[in-house]
């Protein structure tokens, strides 16, 4: 029997049959698949082979090829890796800059990890109703980073007399007939924006601590949710980090588009763009052609392999 798993409870998957049935199933013996080393070896977004049993649950025996996959690993020096979701049309990052903040290293991160596995990305900042006259500044100042690396944003909030302009209704054209993983740091209002598209599946939701501007996990697992419009959203636990997993230091160039665009124009075919002669893209950020914090971002990232921060998972 053949089915999509739809959500991830740990040792449990729910699967959803082509004929419509959800049946609770388990990995049949010690699942790995080749060439993938995680902690789950399968994802909400899988398409899996199953056989069920009289006790009304089912094994997983197999699972199909995927076209894409979004995989990370914790950012404090952990050897675990975790496929956040699979077979995906895109990604939805909400951003919010502030309560709490997401940084543009965090962004950067998950851009190039997205770009890696060749998942499009649609910045969603929200929280704009809060923000002061300056943090609106910043916020219009990040847009403009993103949008002329031609990814596109949008500006939301969900709170009952959001204006037209920033309703989160305008995510239903985005969504429509597309599997979408949303993402971010924990307290950017993921629950929230879900609850907002999706009355009836009524998410918790949780302050954000005062102390630390910091969220915390309301959700604990991943679930895909049917939309009205056709296709999914994938809800995901809150990122506290995002190590990327599988980039090797030779590609990290290839993730970051305008860095990419310039080191064409290189002298050397396997410039860092850290310290050799005649090098395009250190060129391109004296002449604030490349912005400093994409920069910074790209030698953190190239710093995580030079250090091997992130070790070979089991």
């Amino acid at each position: 029997m053949h089915g999509l798993v739809i959500k991830n409870t740990g040792s449990w998957y729910t699967v959803k049959t082509d004929d419509g049935r959800i049946i609770d199933s388990k990995i049949k013996g010690n699942f790995r698949l080749k060439g993938i080393r995680s902690t789950n070896p399968v994802a909400v977004g899988d398409h899996v082979e199953i056989i069920p049993n009289q006790e009304g649950t089912a094994l997983i025996t197999s699972i199909n090829d995927r076209k894409n996959y979004i995989i990370r690993k914790s950012s404090n020096l952990s050897k675990q890796s975790h496929i956040i979701a699979a077979n995906i049309d895109q990604a939805f990052l909400v951003v919010t800059v502030n309560y709490p903040e997401t940084s543009t290293t965090f962004i950067d991160r998950f851009l190039a990890g997205a770009e890696a596995y060749s998942v499009p990305v649609v910045l969603v900042f929200n929280k704009c109703d809060i923000l002061s006259s300056d943090e609106l500044r910043y916020q219009k100042a990040m847009r403009f980073l993103y949008e002329n690396l031609k990814y596109e944003c949008v500006e939301i909030s969900c709170t009952p007399d959001t204006s037209k302009e920033h309703s989160p209704q305008q995510l239903h054209n985005l969504l429509k007939n597309k599997i979408t993983l949303l993402s971010g740091n924990s307290g950017v209002g993921k629950s929230t924006i879900i609850n907002a598209l999706l009355p009836d599946v009524s998410l918790r939701t949780s302050e954000i601590s005062d102390a630390h501007n910091t969220g915390t996990h309301t959700t604990t697992f991943s679930e895909m949710l049917a939309l009205p419009e056709g296709g999914y959203i994938i809800d995901t636990p809150g990122i506290k980090g995002f190590g990327t997993f599988d980039i090797e230091r030779e590609e990290l160039t290839s993730y970051f588009r305008e860095i990419f665009a310039y080191s064409s124009n290189c002298k050397f075919s396997n410039c860092t763009h850290t310290h050799e002669p005649g090098c395009a893209v250190r060129r391109a950020l004296d002449e604030h052609l490349i912005a400093e914090s994409r920069y910074t971002s790209y030698l953190s990232m190239l710093d995580d392999k030079e250090q091997n921060k992130y070790r070979e998972a089991f």
